[in-house]
This record gives C-alpha cells, structure tokens and sequence, in this order.
C-alpha cells in the first residue's frame, strides 16, 4: 500500500513538472491559429499565420541555411566523434581513458554563452570572419562530445569475441571494421547523428556569437523578430520548429528501441550457441 501510495505521488508529481513546461509551449501554439493578432483574446481560427511563414522568401532562406548548417555539422560531428569514441574505447592506459573522458564531459556541461564567448575571441583572434563558416565550425566543434557520448555505450555493449573470431579467420582491420566494428555500434551513431542535428537546429547562444556577415539561423531569427513585438508569425515559427523537433526526438526514440532489440536478439543467439556447444561436448 505504501509503495502504491509513493507511486501516485510520484506520478503526480511528474504531471505537475510536465505540466509546467509543456503548458506555456501550448498556449504558444494555440495562439498561432489566432485571427485576433494578438495573445489577449482568442478570436477566431485561422492559418493566415503559418501562410505567412511560407511566403516569407528571407525566412525559408534562413530555415534553409539552418538546416544546412544543422545537416552538415551533425555528419561531420558524427564522423569526427565516432573515431574518437573508438580511440577512446581501445585507449589501454586508464589516466588517458579517463582523461580523454573527462575533456569530453567538461564540454556537454560548459554553459553555451562561455563557449560561444571563446569560440567568438578564437575567430577574432586568428582573423576569421564570422558567417557560415564560423556557425558550422562551432555546431560541429559542440555536437562532437555529444556523439561520443552517444557512441561509446554501444562500444561498451559491444560482443569483443566477434572481432577476435573475425581476425583469427583473416579478416583485415578494414573488413573487421566495416563489417563487425560499425554495424555493431551503428545504433550508438545514429543516435548520436540525430542528437547533434537537434542541438544544432535549436542552438541560440552559440550561434548568437558566431554568427555575422548577414547570415543567420533560425533560432537568432525567432529571437531578433520577438524583440521587435509580439507577432503571430513568431508563434507559427515556433510551433513548426517545436513540431519538427517533436519528430527528430521520437525517430531518435525508435531508433534507441531498435538498438536494445537487436543487442537482445544477439544476446539470444549467442546464449543458443553456447547451449549448443555445451550439447555437443556432453555427448
């Protein structure tokens, strides 16, 4: 009775967080579909907002360039920290593993404004103008730590006596890698792609240094538009954005599903292997 009680609890208070930050991002999006103007009085449904949106032609340039630097960054970080998190999982002296570990971690826990403020003084100081360049230099450079974080649990979880089979049967480094080393984490590193395409998507501070030269994502936008007043459009945007964002998550979901079923399926059949062998000694 006392667990049930704790339970409720428990989940109530989870409604209550969830609630809280949930509710304003709804009435947010409620308000787009508002004929009235503005956030006082709900007037009437329209979606003369949200056609606003597609019609401005310097907005579906600035969600292009967003989801060009977002795409970009995110494969090159995928690439980049992928290597690292395999430098890192075969790394044999434990200082530098932990090391190495620590670095990475230092970065996912730094404040966005203190990176963003060094990356700004990095590229001022080598002479670096600040545009595409240096938006994509930094998502990169901030969605590498997370990838690695995403990866290395795969590596972890990873069956090491497939590698030692594959080499003792010839294979080369390449064709263990390609063929058993990749597959085995491919999970761990489409994870960890769309983790960094959703940090670089919805990435403000960041980019807010680093961006110049009249190039500008879509989350700077959003923010210089609320700026100038309340505008509807502002909410149509962000409804978008957070929808998309909904769906990035829910992919990442799915695809975290189909890492632990398919690490269950390979836990099974070696457990049969086993049972197999353990058979044939007996007889």
């Amino acid at each position: 009775m006392k667990g049930t009680a704790n339970t409720k609890w428990n989940n109530a208070f989870l409604g209550l967080v969830f609630t809280i930050l949930y509710l304003p991002i709804f009435y947010l999006i409620f308000y787009s579909f508002n004929a009235g103007g503005t956030m006082n009085d709900f007037t009437g449904f329209t979606w003369e907002h949200y056609q606003a949106v597609f019609e401005d032609t310097r907005l579906i340039g600035i969600v292009l360039n967003t989801f060009l630097v977002a795409l970009l960054s995110a494969l090159i970080a995928t690439a980049i920290g992928t290597m690292g998190a395999i430098f890192i999982y075969y790394t044999k002296k434990r200082n530098i593993k932990n090391t190495l570990l620590s670095l990475n971690n230092v970065l996912m826990v730094s404040p966005d404004v203190i990176i963003g403020a060094s990356l700004l003084i990095l590229f001022t100081m080598l002479g670096f103008s600040l545009g595409f360049s240096s938006v994509l230099l930094s998502h990169i450079a901030f969605s590498i730590p997370i990838v690695v974080l995403m990866v290395l649990p795969k590596l972890y979880e990873m069956n090491d006596s497939m590698i030692s089979a594959a080499q003792d049967l010839g294979a080369s480094s390449g064709q263990v890698f390609s063929r058993i080393l990749i597959p085995s984490i491919t999970p761990g590193i489409l994870s960890g792609f769309f983790m960094a395409f959703t940090y670089s998507l919805d990435d403000f501070a960041v980019t807010f240094f680093v961006t110049g030269n009249g190039f500008t994502t879509l989350a700077v936008e959003i923010y210089s538009r609320a700026r100038r007043g309340v505008s509807l459009v502002i909410n149509a945007l962000s409804a978008l954005m957070f929808l998309f964002t909904l769906l990035l998550v829910l992919g990442y979901y799915f695809i975290q599903q189909y890492g632990h079923n398919k690490h269950a399926q390979q836990m099974k059949a070696i457990g049969k292997s086993a049972d197999s062998e353990r058979m044939v000694k007996r007889g």
